[in-house]
């Protein structure tokens, strides 16, 4: 059988994120693992470390085709055998006229297929089942797609209690922080009284210069970093990772991080809700609520921050959090994502 070549339509932006092009780093990687030809077709607007990972795996950057024509005519002009659909934006009638085209076709989806009609759907949420659709579904945190970088970093068993009276707080809310969550927690974080040392990750310079302008208590040292392809490192040297529950949820289950979440788009309400409820994480609310103004706002605030507090002093109850994380994300899920992809495609080839 000739090479099989994958292609992966997805897009990264400071306004977008770049959820959709990490998940989709992570099946480039297994693919090419499998000696496929892969690559991203798609949009990388300034986001200079997001290059240089493409560029460092030798994955091509092409331009994102939008229509289903399009889609189409890119996947004949690249000769692609698959293509992989990770987007909110794109019609979502492209995944449809692929199939018609003979291209197979994987949608990643957050528990909203858009109508999309794909030979298979990935939905790596903790939790997730969507019925009624016209392809096979893999669903849950089983499927979880993870990078080289993290499935490498995660310890062989969940990490031990540790006691420690001024703990390593890591903060970062997705590639570029679009939502500006890292100045709401940052604040939150510092109302605990607790001493720490945090490090925040800040993706834009305004973002730098709120978080700068935060004032820390007795005992804590507030330190922002830029993006770095070091965070699982950062994330497993850490006493409390505190995140957005976007795509990063898996990287910090996999590590086994104790970690402390924030709903900070809709589309994360259902999944932030079901890791909550299940003790995979703490949850602080909805970043609307927390940056509410008047008596709400301040309510919501005061609570996260008892939660973190609860967290901060408490080795056993971090120790809890990490442990049943850990056991529920183990590494595997992109294997498990191309075997099916391959099992499908791999009959086809042969008996066409």
């Amino acid at each position: 059988m000739s090479t099989l070549r994958v292609g992966l339509r997805c897009d990264a932006s400071p306004r977008r994120g770049v959820g959709h092009l990490v998940r989709c780093l992570a099946l480039a990687e297994e693919f090419l693992a499998r000696g496929a030809h892969v690559a991203v077709l798609g949009t990388v607007e300034r986001l200079d470390w997001a290059t240089a990972e493409l560029a460092a795996r030798g994955i091509p950057l092409h331009p994102g085709p939008d229509s289903p024509a399009e889609l189409v005519e890119a996947a004949r002009r690249h000769h692609l055998d698959v293509m992989v659909l990770d987007s909110y934006e794109l019609d979502p009638a492209g995944a449809g006229a692929l199939r018609a085209a003979g291209v197979f076709t994987l949608a990643v989806i957050d528990g909203d297929s858009r109508g999309q009609v794909a030979d298979v759907y990935l939905d790596q949420n903790f939790g997730a089942e969507l019925t009624g659709l016209p392809g096979r579904l893999l669903a849950g945190s089983g499927y979880a797609l993870l990078r080289d970088s993290v499935i490498t970093a995660r310890p062989p068993v969940p990490p031990p209690v540790t006691a420690v009276s001024r703990p390593r707080v890591l903060a970062f809310f997705g590639g570029t922080d679009a939502v500006g969550a890292a100045p709401v927690l940052t604040r939150v974080l510092v109302a605990t009284g607790h001493p720490m040392d945090l490090t925040v990750i800040v993706g834009r310079p305004e973002t730098e210069a709120e978080v700068e302008d935060v004032t820390p208590g007795r005992g804590q040292v507030i330190r922002p970093v830029p993006p770095t392809t070091s965070l699982p490192t950062m994330i497993t040297e850490a006493d409390l990772v505190v995140s957005a529950a976007g795509t990063s949820t898996w990287e910090l289950c996999c590590l086994g991080a104790p970690a402390a979440l924030v709903c900070v788009v809709d589309n994360q309400r259902e999944s932030y809700a079901r890791v909550v409820r299940h003790g995979l994480a703490a949850g602080l609310g909805e970043l609307p609520e927390l940056t509410a103004a008047g008596v709400a706002g301040r309510a919501t605030r005061a609570a996260a921050a008892q939660t973190l507090l609860g967290l901060l002093s408490s080795p056993q109850r971090r120790a809890t959090l990490a442990g049943k994380a850990w056991s529920t994300v183990d590494g595997r899920g992109r294997a498990r994502v191309v075997d099916a992809v391959l099992d499908a495609v791999r009959p086809a080839a042969v008996t066409g």
